[in-house]
Parts: structure tokens; sequence; C-alpha cells
């Protein structure tokens, strides 16, 4: 499956790019799909932030991203970094105390604030103070209206976006008014970029809102319904080693990630997936793989008698794959997670003994036997039990899949 996102660019008086205004996208025809905005907005922090990551989509430029009122008040704009992007606030979002409360909480974290589709409404000047930027359609505006209101909120400190900017006069005429970032067709249109999507199972997604849902969050039994969803534990991590989640810890299993979350950030993880709307699909080979890897790796590490490596060696084995699954190089894809420098090791080099116990997955999934007992001898595992774990892991996920839990 994939996912798509259209970006246009905002440029500079000089014309130069200051950032991308991102877009979402159902496929590659260059319109906005018939889903409510939540929904879109959602569906671009999971399929575009938490998969491939919007720096790579901007080239690390500003991201401009819409906001609605139901995402604002949930705080999913905290999972991003506020070095890198601007919280665009929809026209539509009702005026509340509620509302103003959460711009000054996210303005005093650093995250700068645009009003999208400004209408000029005195509603909003309570919320000038805490506003960086302010976006104008000037097909909506004649030159006169637009004139009188830059004069009245002159001197506050706040950039004006010219939108649909269409003609190199209108541009020039424009910047003459006080405009700082103009965006439009004039300059470019939206380009529609297509990513690998990682699709998430429905029923483990309404296993995990079920859990989110009870008054105290039982980790142990979230971490169950993550671990056989390779697409969970990817986007998981992903929103963990978000610096808008403060994240400084290496990871080593997702109890411990999930823990290290905390039970705010995690719901609100939950929530996230949730609102995106995101269709389940039928589980690509690639995914069971994975699973099937995990679950033996795990069973090495348990062969060898170390209590601390059956979690890193499931979450080793669980992203072994990811890379032929968003296609991307694996040096590339797990940097993007905060996982233990011994797991990226065994990802990217097959170094160490993670690195060990997925050549010897990858020895015995094809067949090379003589590899296969060489690597069995240099982890003092006998191969009887080899080929019993191998056995157990592909029981382990063809059950899941089976019973619809994949």
């Amino acid at each position: 499956m994939y996912s798509y996102v259209a970006r246009q660019a905002i440029l500079t008086a000089d014309e130069k790019i200051h950032g991308y205004e991102l877009l979402f996208r159902n496929s590659f025809e260059n319109t906005f799909p018939d889903i409510c905005p939540d929904q879109a907005t959602s569906n671009i922090l999971t399929n575009s932030h938490l998969t491939r990551g919007l720096e790579s989509l901007t080239g690390n430029k500003l991201t401009y991203l819409n906001f609605t009122e139901e995402t604002l008040l949930n705080n999913f704009p905290t999972s991003l970094d506020p070095k890198h992007v601007v919280i665009e606030i929809l026209e539509t979002v009702t005026v509340s105390h509620e509302l103003l409360d959460t711009c000054r909480a996210l303005k005093k974290q650093g995250y700068r604030l645009a009003l999208d589709d400004h209408d000029f409404d005195p509603k909003w000047d309570i919320f000038l103070p805490y506003i960086d930027v302010i976006k104008v359609d000037v097909r909506q505006f004649n030159i006169l209206q637009i004139s009188k209101y830059i004069r009245r909120i002159q001197g506050g400190g706040v950039q004006l976006i010219a939108e649909k900017v269409e003609t190199r006069e209108e541009f020039e005429k424009l910047k003459t008014l006080g405009f700082e970032l103009f965006q439009g067709y004039f300059f470019s249109k939206p380009e529609v970029i297509q990513s690998k999507q990682l699709s998430l199972n429905k029923l483990n997604l309404i296993d995990l809102i079920d859990q989110a849902s009870k008054e105290n969050l039982d980790l142990e039994a979230i971490s169950k319904i993550v671990e056989k969803d390779v697409s969970l534990s990817f986007k998981l991590l992903r929103f963990i080693n978000s610096v808008g989640s403060g994240s400084s810890q290496k990871i080593g299993s997702l109890k411990h990630a999930l823990a290290y979350m905390g039970e705010t950030e995690l719901k609100k993880f939950i929530c996230l997936l949730a609102l995106a709307g995101l269709n389940a699909g039928k589980t690509e080979e690639l995914c069971i793989l994975s699973l099937i890897r995990a679950k033996f790796c795990e069973k090495l590490a348990r062969d060898r008698e170390d209590s601390e490596n059956p979690p890193v060696a499931f979450l080793t084995g669980m992203f072994s794959l990811v890379d032929a699954i968003l296609d991307e190089p694996m040096a590339q894809v797990a940097t993007k997670l905060p996982l233990l420098d011994d797991i990226q090791s065994a990802l990217i080099h097959q170094n160490g003994y993670l690195g060990d116990y997925l050549r010897l997955a990858l020895s015995y999934e094809h067949g090379k036997w003589e590899e296969t007992d060489s690597l069995a001898e240099r982890l003092s595992i006998s191969v009887d039990n080899i080929h019993t774990y191998y056995s157990e892991a592909l029981e382990w996920a063809n059950t899941l899949e089976a019973t619809g839990q994949l």
C-alpha cells in the first residue's frame, strides 16, 4: 500500500524556498479527497511523519501543517519537532478559551503558530500574541481590505503569507503591502509524493483502543498487541523518537518503550492512530516473515538464558525487513528509530550476537545448512533446537494470521 501527500512551496520575496505546506492526498490525483479534515491531518502524521519522516518530504525546510480543533486540543502537534514545523490553525476551528490555552501552551513549548485562511475577524485578536504567521487568501479580499487589516495589526511581529498568488503583478503589489512570504500557482502547483505505507491491522487497533479506554493502562496487554504488528511497533518507536516527545533514551523492548512514553503520550499515540481511520489491508508476506524472525530470535535468546536478551532479540527480528517494506536502505530507516545501538548495529551490519541471530534466521530461511550448523555451534545452540524454534515461530505467526490478528 502507498500513502500520498502533496507539498506546495512557500517562497520569500526574493523567490527562495522558505518551506512547504503538506496537504493530504489519497492518490496521484492532485485534489483534496472527500474525507474530514481530522482524518487528513492524522493520515499525514501517521503515514508520512511516523513512517517516512516529514523532513524527508521537505528537504529539512520548514513544514506547514493544517490542524483542526480536535487535533489541536488532543495535542497532536507535540509529536513534531518545534524547530521544523509551523502549526496552521484552520479557519473552521471554533474560538474558545480551551483553544487559547492550547495555543498558549504550544507557544511556550517553542512551536510557531499560523492562522490559516485568516478572515480578519476581530474574534481572533486575543490569539495574536501567540501567532507567528497569518496566511491570507488574496482571492477572497480586495487590496483595500487587505491593506486596512495589515495596518491594524502592524507592529505585532507577525509574518504575512499571501496565498493563491497567481500572477507576477499580484506578487509585486503584495510585496509593497508588507507580505514577506508567498504561496500559489504562480510559483508552483502542489506536487504529489508517493511513499510506501505500513498498513495497520484493524483488529489490533481496536484492541489497542479498548486498552487505552481503561482507567488503568495494562502495559503488558498493550505490549502483546503491539508486538503482533510491525506497523504499530515501527510507528510507536517513530513517535517516541520525535523531538516533541522528548526522547533521549535508547529502546530495547516494546514494554520498555510503552513505559518510557508514559500514559499521556501513549494515549495520544493511540488516539492519533484511531483518528487516522487506517484501513486494514491484506497482510504482506514481508510482515509475516518479520514476525517469524522476531519470535525465532526471541527463542534463540531464551535458549542462551540471558533474561535481558529476549525482548531485544524480538525487536531485532521484528525490524529486520522494514527496509524492504518501506523500500528504503536499512541504514536510513534504522536511524529514524530510538533503538539500542546493538539493535541498530545488527540491523545495519549484522554485527554482534543480535547480528548472529539474524544471520541464523537468514541461513535457515534460505536452506544454507552448513552456515546454519556453523552459527549454531558459535552460539552454543543445538541444531535440533533451532529446527524446533523456527517451527514454533512459524506456527505462532500462522496462528496470528489465521485468527485475524495480522
